[in-house]
């Protein structure tokens, strides 16, 4: 089996914990309105690699003695969209001692996505609202499998760290900061909360596909905006990683 990779990354440095090789795979169903990563989308697009698991670890292993206090990440895209794949990567991964981190949107949640997290050592879950309505406007999706994903982290106490982007007029908005706070305070296994400030650093792509940039008019998000969302979840999750 041969999957679609859109780019790699030797020494990722924000994708998990430590130094880590980091694993772009092509193609994502969903189409949230702050992705800076549109050329990810098209499943069917000619990808710049296509790799068997072994020939993807072959690549991972000349960067091992680099990684060994960080792992490898796979992220996108969305690597559940080539779940087969990632089992059986992880799996050598894991034969070979080497830490592993899938980063997901949580969309795909049946039972080839329950089988890699049997080799997945951390997951990194993207929250992107917990409005019902604003989901699916936001990202063209329901968040119900989002919902379940999380559930099930919990129910196999899996280590999780969740990502949620604030945006401007979506989600940087106190009260929704907190609610998504007290949301993610219900789940023992969530270690660390990454909140990632909205960028317009992606908007170029979109241009170069002919593609209508979603958030047109909307600034990155102020550095103050961004520490204030930190000191809120900071308050709510007190013994979590907040960054």
């Amino acid at each position: 089996m041969k999957a679609k990779i859109h780019s790699l990354e030797s020494f990722g440095t924000v994708d998990g914990p430590g130094l880590r090789y980091v694993v772009f795979m092509q193609g994502c169903p969903m189409r949230c309105m702050f992705c800076h990563n549109p050329d990810t989308w098209d499943f069917g697009a000619k990808a710049k690699y296509e790799m068997t698991p072994d020939e993807l670890f072959n690549e991972v292993k000349r960067y091992k003695n680099f990684i060994k206090s960080g792992g490898v990440t796979l992220t996108g895209g969305e690597p559940l969209g080539q779940a087969d794949f990632v089992i059986e990567f992880f799996k050598i991964c894991k034969q070979n001692g080497i830490h592993t981190a899938l980063d997901t949107s949580g969309i795909y949640f049946h039972d080839k996505a329950k089988q890699a997290l049997e080799y997945t050592d951390l997951v990194l879950l993207d929250i992107k609202t917990i409005d019902d309505e604003l989901h699916t406007k936001y990202t063209g999706q329901k968040r119900d499998n989002n919902k379940q994903f999380l559930n099930y982290l919990q129910d196999i106490g899996k280590p999780t760290w969740i990502r949620h982007v604030v945006v401007p007029t979506y989600t940087d908005d106190d009260e929704k900061l907190k609610a998504v706070a007290n949301y993610i305070k219900q789940y023992s296994v969530v270690g660390c909360v990454e909140l990632l400030p909205y960028h317009t650093m992606g908007k170029y792509k979109y241009e170069e596909m002919g593609l209508k940039y979603p958030l047109e008019g909307l600034n990155d998000l102020p550095k103050d905006r961004i520490e204030n969302a930190r000191r809120i979840f900071a308050e709510i999750l007190q013994g979590v990683k907040i960054q």
